[in-house]
């Protein structure tokens, strides 16, 4: 067996390829809290790509660690009445995004249903990200990220901003009487600063929709 060099928690290990660097591994992940989510990635400098997907591969098995996705993994909760408790897909999104330092906006259908503009939940998840883009899947579900810019996603606050990147995608001239009634509801809600700051970033198609439709109704 080969010998190497692991440096880790400011410390030099020597250690037995095979052995060492697995024990290593397992020791970082028995310190997560239960809910944490990690990739291969976080091990890297611990021992090579085959040993740390072998060893994740062996604590999946023993149902230490739970395989969410494709290098996806987190330690599940446990709870007495419901047994294993795993995150949501939109719970993974945000950690994902927090891991890989990047910002993420809910668009689309899944932005229209936070808002309360659709009843019907998404099987994927649409994020706009100031990162790279790319499609996730998790079990039925996916997360999609899509590339955007500063912009879109310098937008403020969670009223607008989502009700905007969700109307983006929408033929504005069938939208139900109920569904303008939950915009008007929304831009009542919205504090003014908001609403004026995040006209200014979308498309002039929304921005033109709102301003006529609903903030300056023809009388």
């Amino acid at each position: 067996m080969t010998e190497i060099a692991v440096f880790y928690d400011n410390y030099f290990y020597i250690c037995v390829m095979k052995e060492s660097v697995s024990h290593i591994i397992e020791q970082k992940i028995n310190r997560f809290k239960p809910g944490h989510v990690f990739l291969p990635s976080d091990f890297k400098e611990l021992g090579t790509s085959t040993s740390i997907r072998k060893t994740l591969s062996r604590l999946v098995e023993s149902g230490q660690v739970e395989r969410m996705g494709q290098g996806i993994y987190v330690i599940p909760k446990n709870n007495k009445v419901f047994g294993k408790i795993l995150p949501s897909v939109e719970q993974l999104a945000e950690a994902l995004a927090k891991k890989e330092h990047v910002k993420i906006k809910p668009s689309g259908q899944y932005a229209l249903n936070k808002v309360g503009l659709s009843t019907q939940v998404p099987m994927r998840l649409v994020y706009l990200t100031s990162g790279n883009s790319k499609r996730i899947q998790i079990g039925k579900n996916a997360i999609i990220f899509k590339s955007t810019t500063a912009k879109k996603l310098s937008m403020r606050g969670d009223i607008t901003s989502l009700l905007f990147l969700g109307l983006e995608g929408l033929d504005l001239q069938k939208l139900s009487p109920t569904q303008m009634d939950r915009i008007m509801e929304l831009l009542k809600q919205e504090s003014p600063e908001n609403l004026k700051y995040n006209l200014r970033l979308v498309p002039s198609r929304v921005s033109d929709f709102v301003v006529k439709n609903l903030l300056n109704p023809p009388k």
